[in-house]
């Protein structure tokens, strides 16, 4: 019978239908029901009237969904990578391929709405449940989520290393990189780490094993680890991947690739580091949809954006971004020109690496053994009349001087530099070699920032102590009692237990005043320099994150994580 004539129909109904179960075996089972206590289905399963896989794909025909016999089903690896395993397990789902942008879920009971919901919001993915027995399901989380040192030893079964030749060992590689396992693996681990948020995937080899660790919202987190024997077989198999040359292993090499991850391409930045254990991997995560960001989706308030918007909406002008690495210095960047770039103007970047591709931007990749370093591209530059500049970074005095005198001469000019403080930017120019009258003519304002987390939904209030308050300098009146909030302890399944998802940037901008300029003609010392800062109404990231704090962004904890 076809399946679009049996939609609706009862289970019951259809096993009577297809000769299953006669009226006097379900009247036996509804008696056995009231005294076991157990579902009818489980019933008619344990008395041995109908089989579980006969029972579920009649359940999938009453739901007019498809049933799918998992032992007979290859399971796309990246796919289950998605779903934690305790969530997995607590409501009987795997995912199993997917299918266009979409996620098709094996689910013992695809009618529990609570259990879509959170595959789904775990996920992020839109989910397309189909219909297998509890038993296969079963067997195939314990499978899948098979603990990992097992599955690297059965991996590099039959390779024994000790006392080859390099030539022997290369060839042994070889056969460990080409082998389904390996490749399975790597593609398991980058899709775990991309689900969940990771910025970057580290391979940290040690004595005696090689430790795996994601970094999620800033911090690193150990997850994972492989015998130190597979660390050949798994640097062999990422150099081929990202075109490096798996012979070399005495020096760095960087390389980079794309993938598919959830169907979307994902960019990865490769870098490996000999270490005394071996060679050190690290992938860096490029999100693409980063540069898409609004300024105010990256935490920017109303004042600090008003401030922003006014020194980057001027047609010319140095603006600096400051903070340390992973501080979101380039993303920033990117979120302006994306706010700056239309037909009118003629918008160019000298990067290294060029991260993301920008649409109607020219982007410059630095080459420095074909010559092509930040000052020479840049003098190349200001030969192409650009309005608009961006400078990947400032490391040296002459790059720094071009930026300068460009901004002199009538060029916007973006461009990032390491210091701890906007205040701290323009003693660092004058240490760097720049005319002190220079830089206080060509730079209109600095932006200093670093990345906090934000608080996940899960988050908890609470009346923090008067005597912390006072200690931390928090804006709060004496005597007064405030409520803010901190991560719920054990998180949820949002945040993968952390509680906390996602990150927001606490700021602090600086404007070049009248009295700022003097000061940096006169070479005034930072301190002084941050003192009329804050005078003029310039508010530390300090007091951006106590803010931010009251908003219940993020906590106290994490302020002092990365500022204090």
């Amino acid at each position: 019978m076809a399946k679009a004539t049996r939609k609706g129909k009862s289970v019951t109904h259809l096993l009577i239908e297809d000769g299953l179960v006669t009226k006097e075996q379900l009247l036996e089972a509804l008696e056995t029901k009231k005294e076991s206590g157990k579902s009818l289905a489980r019933t008619l399963i344990e008395m041995g009237v109908v089989s579980e896989v006969k029972l579920t794909e009649v359940l999938a025909q009453h739901l007019d969904m498809e049933f799918v016999d998992l032992g007979n089903y290859h399971v796309d690896l990246t796919a289950v990578a998605l779903l934690d395993e305790k969530i997995a397990s607590r409501h009987l789902a795997i995912p199993l391929k997917f299918d266009e942008d979409t996620l098709v879920v094996a689910m013992a009971d695809p009618t529990n709405i609570f259990a879509l919901d959170d595959v789904k919001m775990y996920t992020s993915c839109q989910v397309r449940p189909v219909v297998a027995t509890k038993g296969d399901i079963e067997d195939a989380i314990r499978s899948y989520y098979r603990d990992t040192e097992e599955a690297s030893v059965e991996m590099i079964e039959g390779i024994d290393s000790v006392g080859m030749e390099d030539d022997e060992l290369a060839e042994a590689i070889g056969v460990a990189v080409d082998d389904a396992p390996m490749v399975k693996y790597v593609n398991y681990i980058i899709a775990e780490a991309v689900t969940g948020g990771a910025s970057d995937i580290h391979f940290d080899p040690q004595e005696k094993e090689i430790i795996i660790r994601y970094r999620v919202d800033g911090v690193l987190h150990d997850v994972k680890s492989l015998p130190i024997r597979t660390l050949a077989a798994l640097t062999s198999r990422v150099k081929i991947m990202s075109d490096l040359n798996i012979a070399e292993k005495r020096v760095p090499q960087d390389g980079h690739y794309e993938k598919l991850v959830k169907g979307k391409p994902v960019d990865f930045r490769v870098a490996v580091l000999p270490t005394v254990f071996g060679e050190k991997i690290v992938l860096r995560v490029l999100d693409k949809s980063s540069i898409l960001l609004r300024l105010n989706d990256l935490g920017y308030d109303g004042e600090t954006l008003e401030k922003y918007e006014e020194a980057f909406m001027r047609p010319n002008g140095a603006i600096l971004v400051t903070g340390p690495t992973g501080s979101g210095k380039s993303t920033t960047l990117y979120a302006t020109l994306n706010v700056l770039n239309d037909e009118t103007k003629n918008i160019t970047t000298v990067e290294d690496p060029v991260e993301y591709r920008l649409s109607g931007i020219n982007q410059i990749q630095v080459n420095p053994k074909a010559g092509l370093t930040f000052s020479s591209a840049l003098r190349s530059i200001l030969r192409t009349s650009p309005d608009i500049i961006m400078v990947g970074e400032i490391r040296d005095l002459e790059t720094a001087q071009i930026a300068v005198e460009s901004a002199l001469t009538g060029h916007l000019v973006f461009s990032t530099l390491h210091t701890n403080d906007a205040p701290g930017a323009i003693t660092r120019l004058t240490e760097m070699g720049i005319e002190p009258f220079l830089t206080a003519s060509g730079i209109v304002g600095v932006l200093a920032q670093r990345l906090a987390r934000r608080l996940c939904t899960c988050k908890e209030a609470y009346e923090p102590p008067p005597e912390l308050l006072e200690r931390i300098e928090f804006p709060v009146e004496p005597g007064e009692t405030i409520e803010i909030y901190r991560p719920k302890e054990g998180g949820c399944s949002r945040c993968t237990n952390t509680g906390y998802k996602g990150r927001i940037a606490l700021t602090e901008i600086m404007r070049m005043t009248a009295e700022i300029e003097h000061l940096t003609i006169e070479e005034a010392p930072t301190t002084e320099i941050s003192r009329v800062a804050v005078a003029q109404g310039m508010r530390t990231m300090k007091k951006d994150g106590w803010v931010k704090v009251t908003e219940g962004m993020t906590s106290i904890e994490e302020v002092f994580r990365i500022i204090i």
